[in-house]
């Protein structure tokens, strides 16, 4: 009976994640969903349903957590729920105030994520593995960084270095973060981690997920988040400001092999920048080695260092 209430429920949004030529899909607010085609050229394509109304997403995962037992209650408890659906089909998804897309959602949001249960056919070579010949190099990084500044952050902006802004207060970090995203490419999928919405994000297909450090009330953490970051697909990930509650999550985030990740962080130059994001992480892991980690980050984090004198506002060193 319980699969049948699910089966029945589902129908709207089977037309959408069945089809052979789909990944996955993504909500991320009521009334839409993007579509991740199998080797499309734009690979999220959005379609609008009134069907998929905040109230039905809402239904759909107090559904699924009751049918699969799984603990479901976003003001007070875990507002994550994680399933198997028939077909073979990974469902995600998180509602309450964790998640918000744009004002409508103040008092909280829904996002979900369903990937296709279909195989694909494919062979080793559909992965450029063939006997003899060489592996391709998807996104290399470049070894060579550019003499001039501008090139240098240019340069990481377009390989999808990962780039950690740096700067006192008031110093515009969080401005020049969303300068950078309008660079970004407008068919990204880009998910924020913030502790206060402050990052304006201009592509459509997105995600904000916040978790306040003064008004938390439900189980969700960081650990949590992180694990929900990797299954929702995204392109691009911008991290809040780095703290001792979040650093160490941010930094396994960051070796999740996810391009295009963004975050910020007090301090005075770029060198202070690594040493203050590894004592943030040492905070919590202690177990790191302080010399290793922070010559690991500088091998794989891009430093673009902000100053202030009165009004005048300048970048200051790109490394």
């Amino acid at each position: 009976m319980a699969n049948v209430v699910l089966e029945s429920l589902l129908k709207p949004l089977e037309e959408f994640y069945t089809p052979s030529f789909v990944e996955e899909i993504a909500i991320n607010h009521a009334g839409e969903v993007w579509l991740r085609l199998h080797g499309a050229r734009v690979p999220w394509v959005a379609y609008n349903s009134e069907i998929l109304s905040k109230q039905y997403l809402v239904d759909l995962i107090h559904t699924v957590a009751n049918i699969y037992e799984r603990p479901f209650n976003p003001t007070k408890g875990i507002p994550v729920v994680y399933a198997t659906l028939p077909g073979n089909h990974r469902f995600t998804a998180i509602a309450g105030p964790n998640v918000q897309y744009d004002e409508r959602d103040v008092t909280g949001g829904v996002a979900l994520n369903i990937r296709g249960g279909g195989v694909q056919e494919t062979s080793f070579e559909n992965y450029h593995l063939e006997k003899g010949k060489q592996l391709l190099k998807v996104k290399p990084r470049k070894s060579i960084r550019p003499d001039d500044p501008y090139d240098r952050l240019m340069s990481a902006i377009n390989d999808g270095s990962p780039i950690l802004i740096s700067g006192a207060t008031a110093t515009g970090k969080t401005t020049f973060l969303n300068h950078m995203l309008t660079l970004i490419d407008q068919n990204s999928r880009v998910i924020t981690v913030e502790d206060a919405r402050e990052i304006h994000v201009p592509q459509k297909n997105r995600v904000h997920f916040i978790l306040s450090r003064t008004e938390q009330n439900n189980d969700f953490n960081y650990a949590r988040l992180l694990d929900l970051v990797v299954r929702m697909t995204p392109d691009v990930i911008i991290g809040g400001e780095i703290s001792t509650d979040n650093a160490s999550v941010l930094w396994e985030m960051l070796g999740t092999g996810h391009d295009h990740f963004y975050t910020t962080i007090h301090a005075e130059s770029a060198e202070a920048a690594y040493a203050a994001f590894a004592d943030r992480i040492l905070h919590t892991q202690p177990a790191y080695n302080r010399t290793d980690l922070i010559a690991e980050m500088k091998k794989k984090i891009r430093v673009v260092q902000l100053s202030r004198d009165g009004a005048l506002r300048a970048v200051t060193e790109v490394v």
